[in-house]
């Protein structure tokens, strides 16, 4: 359950001198794909589990193998291989392994499909403000998407980072030598881009998407008076465009 404070507009976001804006999700489409991929490795291994037993487990491996693998595709890929071998063992066929191969392959060669309406609100913000991107995920993907989306020359700074928690924005703010409250976060995760940055003392806003990773859910109720939310990207202009 989300509830959302009740506060003025006139609040510190004068002092916002730099807007962070997550990517995956925020700036384009991603997690659509990924639930793309889980339904063709869930069709693979019918056989051998139900798809709510192959759900489970290949969530749990993704999120023992963040430590070591990170975050975006290529981590993906693997956990889909090691729940494959765990749930097929010796059983699993040479050519499931490929096709799950290829699974990555295909998902890393998806086009770059930008939000609704989020040149516009670049282009709007650009005139005021300094923008920057902080995105988790691999880097090499990471940095193919903001060269195919057209949107790089938008941007200031560009931050992928392994996590995105208190220390890794502070360090951030540092990097830039700004305070926090002169920083505002724009992204789709509640966990990631919005309750770090309330804890930092800067200011969020959050625009959700359709579809979530499980692994970001967070049932929260938030009172922060730096807190905001809309349902459509563009609808932050009159907000930070008084």
């Amino acid at each position: 359950m989300l509830l959302l404070a009740q506060k003025s507009k006139n609040m510190e976001l004068n002092k916002v001198k730099i807007i962070g804006f997550d990517a995956d999700d925020t700036l384009w489409v991603n997690e659509t794909y990924f639930r793309q991929s889980e339904a063709v490795f869930f069709d693979l291994l019918s056989e051998f589990a139900s798809r709510d037993d192959l759900a489970k487990e290949l969530l749990a491996t993704e999120i023992a193998n963040l430590e070591l693998y990170g975050y975006g595709i290529k981590a993906f890929v693997l956990s889909m291989l090691e729940t494959a071998m765990h749930i097929a063992g010796n059983d699993l066929p040479i050519q499931t392994v490929g096709k799950i191969i290829e699974l990555g392959r295909h998902q890393l060669n998806q086009p770059v499909t930008l939000i609704n309406n989020i040149q516009l609100v670049l282009a709007s913000l650009s005139k005021k403000y300094k923008l920057i991107v902080v995105t988790k995920g691999d880097l090499l993907d990471q940095e193919r998407k903001l060269q195919s989306s057209g949107l790089l020359p938008y941007f200031h700074h560009i931050e992928v980072v392994s996590e995105k928690k208190v220390a890794d924005y502070l360090r951030i703010f540092k990097r830039l030598d700004i305070l926090p409250s002169e920083f505002v976060m724009i992204g789709n995760s509640i966990k990631s881009d919005i309750l770090p940055i309330l804890e930092c003392g800067a200011s969020a806003i959050h625009i959700p998407f359709h579809c979530t990773w499980e692994h970001e859910h967070v049932d929260v109720t938030i009172s922060d008076a730096g807190f905001y939310q809309f349902e459509q990207i563009h609808e932050i202009i009159p907000l930070l465009l008084p």
